[in-house]
């Protein structure tokens, strides 16, 4: 019975076995890629990277660095916001300033009042002295000599007293006015229309001339950056610099981006370039990065669909050719 039991057991491992080698040697088909990797439609195409960006005359997206320091009191604005040129987007922490503005208006006032008092102590001795010479005119014997000198003298004082805070007065107007120009920079404006792209900091973080520092890259990053409108979008691209040669003239530049991720590509037409060789800095966007390739910027415009979604940031695959 035990033997029999043994031969059953040895038939079973061996059909799970052959099942298993079977199964084994079959081939699975390959599954379909999601998307096509990005061709080059141009005989002599170059390959660049591209980087999505709001449309602008010139240079980049408006990157806004605080003027002053401080712990943010207040965040006005969210990031995809539409702003308006003057809009409050931040405000930092402006206590202090806002006490030493409000004691050199009040020091301002003072000089304000000190300048009236002058002005009429200098009428009263000018309307002494007027008078006393009126009588010395008409009988020397009126007046001594001595009186009229120091009406006189008191004339020359008070005048100079009078110049003495007219000067503070100026002084401190302009203390005022810079310290409240100064105030003003507490609170973070929109420069232009545009829209939020980016906020770094949350209430109660602190800022400075810097930006505001980011752990993930353990670096400094702009407070705010403001892009244009969310349909205005241009596209950026790094060509090498060992390509600069094979580059087309301006007039009969064509390119073509290839979204990542999908099989979605749009023209591009020629907008502008920036004459300047740069380093390629992107992968953090810091000075400190350690590079040693060069990139020709180039940028181009491109009409994009109302059912695309592109962002500010995103990465793109171009291609440029001649006509």
């Amino acid at each position: 019975m035990k033997l029999k039991i043994l031969f059953l057991f040895a038939a079973i491992g061996l059909l799970l076995g052959i099942v298993s080698a079977y199964v084994a040697a079959q081939q699975l088909s390959a599954q379909p890629p999601v998307f096509s990797p990005a061709p080059n439609p141009y005989a002599n195409g170059i390959y660049a990277n591209g980087i999505v960006e709001s449309r602008q005359t010139h240079g980049a997206n408006i990157a806004i660095f605080p003027e002053v320091s401080g712990p943010i009191t207040r965040v006005l604005a969210a990031e995809g916001s539409l702003v308006k040129a003057g809009d409050p987007l931040v405000i930092i922490d402006d206590s202090v300033q806002r006490e030493t503005t409000g004691q050199q208006k009040a020091q301002l006032e003072v000089a304000v009042a000190q300048i009236a008092n002058a002005r009429a102590s200098l009428k009263s001795v000018a309307d002494t002295f007027a008078k006393q010479q009126r009588s010395y005119t008409l009988d020397p014997q009126s007046v001594s000599q001595d009186t009229l000198d120091t009406a006189r003298n008191a004339v020359a004082v008070a005048e100079t007293n009078l110049r003495v805070v007219e000067r503070q007065q100026v002084a401190l107007s302009r203390a005022a006015a810079a310290s409240e120009a100064l105030l003003r920079k507490y609170t973070i404006r929109a420069p232009r229309d545009g829209i939020v792209l980016s906020i770094q900091a949350a209430a109660g973080s602190y800022v400075s001339s810097q930006g505001a520092y980011d752990g993930y890259i353990q670096g400094y990053l702009p407070l705010v950056i403001i892009g244009s409108a969310p349909e205005e979008l241009e596209i950026r691209c790094y060509v090498d610099e060992i390509l600069i040669n094979r580059l087309p003239p301006a007039e009969k530049m064509v390119a073509r981006m290839y979204v990542q991720g999908t099989d979605i590509n749009l023209p591009l037409t020629y907008e502008r370039m920036q004459p300047y060789v740069s380093p390629k800095i992107e992968l953090s966007n810091q000075r400190q990065e350690r590079v040693d390739v060069r990139v020709l910027p180039i940028i181009f415009r491109f009409d994009k669909p109302a059912n695309l979604n592109l962002y500010p940031g995103q990465l793109v695959d171009v291609y440029i050719g001649a006509k």
